[in-house]
C-alpha cells in the first residue's frame, strides 16, 4: 500500500489502520502546531532524520504505561528515598530535549530531534502542551524526558540519562505527575524490554485508538506543571 502524502491542511490525516506494518503512515506536511495537535490526537506522531522528509508513525502494538502499574525496583526506591537526584518539572524543556537528542549521537545511536523538531516541541512547550522532567546531580542536568500532554494521555518522546537511575527516577516523577492529574496512560510508543521492566505493556493499535478517544475527551492542563518530587 502506497504511503499517504500529507497536503497543506493540517487536519486531514489518514486512518493509523492504513499504516505499514513498520508503523509507517504517512510522509510531508509540516511541524506547525495545529498539524502536531491533530496528529497526536489521532494517534499520529512525527519521526524522522535530517536527510529525510517529515515522516508520521503509528506503530502497531503501542507500549503504554499506565500509571497505576509502576514497578518499582527495591533499588530504585532506595535511590529515590536518598534524594539522589533534585526533580523538577518543567524547569529546562528545551534542555532535556537537547541533551536526548545529544545523548543518542554520542552512543552511536541516531537521532530524530533535529533543528526543526526541537523547535516545534519547543513552541507546543510554550503553548503549555509540551512538558519535560528534569534530573539534576549537584546542579549538572544528567537526566530526563518530555513528551506532549493531552487530555488524560501523555505522550512520550524521549528520555536520556548520563548518570545511573536518572531517566528512570524521571519517569517515576512523570508518573507521580500523572497520577495527582488523572492521567489514565502515558503512551510510550515503542517497545523496549527497559520500559516494560517499568511496567509498560504493548497495546494492540486498535485499542490504544479506543484509549485514546476517550482520554482525549478529559482536561487538558495546559500551562507549567511546576515541580513535583517523587
Amino acid at each position: 500500500m502506497p504511503v499517504y502524502i500529507l497536503n497543506e491542511d493540517h487536519r486531514i490525516f489518514p486512518d493509523p489502520c492504513f499504516a505499514e506494518s513498520d508503523g509507517l503512515l504517512a510522509v510531508g506536511g509540516d511541524l506547525t502546531p495545529e498539524r502536531l495537535i491533530e496528529a497526536y490526537s489521532r494517534g499520529i506522531f512525527p519521526w524522522y532524520s535530517d536527510d529525510s522528509p517529515i515522516l508520521w508513525w503509528s506503530p502497531d502494538p503501542r507500549l503504554v504505561l499506565f500509571p497505576q502499574e509502576l514497578k518499582i525496583s527495591r533499588s530504585l526506591r532506595q535511590v529515590i528515598r536518598r534524594g539522589e537526584f533534585e526533580v523538577t518539572v518543567d524547569g529546562a524543556f528545551g534542555e532535556v530535549m537537547t541533551a536526548c537528542g545529544l545523548t543518542r549521537l554520542e552512543n552511536g545511536e541516531g537521532t530524530w530531534i533535529t533543528r526543526d523538531m526541537l523547535d516545534a516541541y519547543c513552541g507546543l512547550h510554550e503553548l503549555g502542551i509540551a512538558h519535560s522532567v528534569e534530573c539534576r546531580r549537584g546542579g549538572e542536568l544528567v537526566g530526563g524526558l518530555y513528551g506532549v500532554a493531552m487530555g488524560a494521555a501523555f505522550f512520550g518522546e524521549s528520555m536520556f540519562s548520563t548518570a545511573s537511575n536518572a531517566s528512570k527516577v524521571a519517569l517515576c516523577a512523570l508518573t507521580a505527575v500523572a497520577l495527582d492529574l488523572g492521567f489514565s496512560f502515558i503512551d510510550c510508543q515503542m517497545t523496549t524490554k527497559h520500559l516494560m521492566s517499568m511496567g509498560a505493556v504493548p497495546v494492540p493499535r486498535e485499542d490504544f485508538m479506543d484509549m485514546l478517544t476517550q482520554a482525549i475527551k478529559g482536561v487538558t492542563y495546559c500551562g507549567t506543571w511546576g515541580a513535583k518530587g517523587v
